[in-house]
């Protein structure tokens, strides 16, 4: 990966598994492992959020249940066949485990990527402005991860004028949100949505201050001591 497409897309999470991690997929003879980790927030509420690790990266008890760790990675895209339909789906790419950090934010974020839809601006009913925003964000290989964000007040303002293949910068933090679907008149079920909260948002034209690891690191950590295990593919 090189180092421009790497700063596109950089993830800080620090929290707790709250899921055996289960057998995903296989690269090359490489075992990925998926669980899901309790991201806190800075308000207390949580964020339970996916996350994908190479076997390379698991050591004795690492990954257990009730065991905090300090990852570094991307927030990918893939597209998986649900009930005959092709479903997006996102995951927290772990690239590295790290140890002994300084955590300023447990779950920190910084995207450069083009808009691919019409943003979606509303008001709730108690007048605040929202907009949705899915953003392409390019990866090696000719591949790209299709995330989306939502925007609120000034960011949501802003959001609403974006034209489809702008490019944009972004900062903030992932986070799940449930949701009802209506399958019936009588069966409802309850779904998990994931995307980027944003706290900072840019055209990419005007965003001469905005340096993505300098952005990166006021968010999330300080390394004080070893990194371990960098997996990139």
């Amino acid at each position: 990966m090189n180092n421009m497409q790497e700063k596109n897309n950089k993830v800080f999470i620090s929290g707790e598994i709250v899921s055996d991690a289960e057998f995903s997929h296989e690269v090359y003879g490489e075992g990925f492992y998926e669980m899901n980790v309790l991201v806190k927030r800075l308000s207390g509420q949580g964020d339970v959020l996916p996350v994908t690790i190479s076997e390379r990266l698991i050591t004795n008890g690492c990954l257990e249940k009730g065991v905090t760790i300090n990852a570094l990675g991307q927030f990918r895209s893939y597209n998986k066949l649900v009930d005959g339909k092709s479903k997006l789906m996102l995951t927290v790419f772990v690239r590295e485990l790290l140890e002994d950090v300084q955590i300023r934010n447990p779950n920190s974020i910084v995207l450069t990527g083009y808009v691919c839809k019409p943003p979606i601006y509303r008001t709730t009913p108690f007048n605040r402005e929202i907009a949705d925003i899915l953003i392409a964000v390019n990866r090696s290989y000719n591949k790209s991860d299709y995330i989306p964000c939502i925007a609120w007040g000034r960011n949501a303002r802003f959001a609403k004028n974006l034209s489809v293949g702008e490019k944009i910068a972004i900062s903030g933090r992932i986070q799940s949100r449930e949701y009802q679907k209506k399958l019936t008149d009588d069966e409802v079920k309850t779904l998990t949505a994931y995307e980027v909260s944003i706290s900072k948002l840019m055209a990419y034209e005007n965003a001469e201050n905005f340096d993505p690891d300098e952005e990166f690191n006021l968010l999330g950590y300080a390394v004080e001591s070893d990194k371990k295990n960098l997996y990139s593919d």
